[in-house]
């Protein structure tokens, strides 16, 4: 590696594996300019899809730290680095690759931790963030009021039974004597 353009893109490699979330490879082998063009707004805005040179790329990748992929850089490859949420990306890759089947997900790592293509399936089944976040708060609201109406059950119990006790005093009357007392005088 001796040319200083090929320093230069492994640094520039390097640093998008070092910066993305998740990064995922790619076979695109048969698309179309017109097709990769979609593909990158599919994506979403927190992910750059790159055509890679292998040897480089591989190069950058064990740089970074990650020596996960180095079987993977085989064939046209291609990769898409994400820095924002990895659900939306892996999302719209997946649905990109039901329509145009020449895309083919080799795999990738996320968060440091390599993902085979099944994988990076499942986890564009996930739902977004937005809404796993939403789901947890709801949780959470649901225990605490759930935790709220039992410290307040005694409480209101205990309202009840002394208004029961009440009526019944105001049933009976003011001059009948309690059942105790009304043995007592026998």
């Amino acid at each position: 590696m001796a040319r200083p353009d090929k320093a230069a893109a492994v640094a520039e490699l390097t640093d998008k594996f070092r910066s993305s979330n998740a990064a995922v490879l790619t076979e695109y082998r048969g698309l179309t300019v017109a097709q990769l063009k979609q593909l990158r707004r599919s994506l979403g805005e927190n992910a750059q899809y790159a055509v890679v040179k292998n040897t480089l790329t591989k190069i950058a990748a064990n740089e970074a730290g990650i020596n996960t992929l180095d079987d993977l850089f085989m064939g046209p490859t291609a990769v898409a680095f994400v820095t924002g949420d990895p659900v939306e990306s892996a999302k719209g890759l997946r649905d990109f690759a039901k329509d145009n089947p020449n895309l083919i997900i080799k795999g990738g790592v996320l968060d440091g931790k390599a993902l085979s293509a099944d994988e990076f399936k499942k986890l564009a089944d996930l739902e977004s963030r937005e809404v796993l976040l939403a789901k947890l708060a709801g949780g959470m609201k649901a225990s605490m009021a759930k935790a709220a109406a039992t410290f307040q059950a005694p409480l209101s119990k205990f309202v009840r039974t002394a208004d029961a006790l009440r009526g019944k005093v105001e049933q009976g009357g003011a001059g009948t004597p309690a059942p105790a007392e009304a043995e007592s005088a026998e």
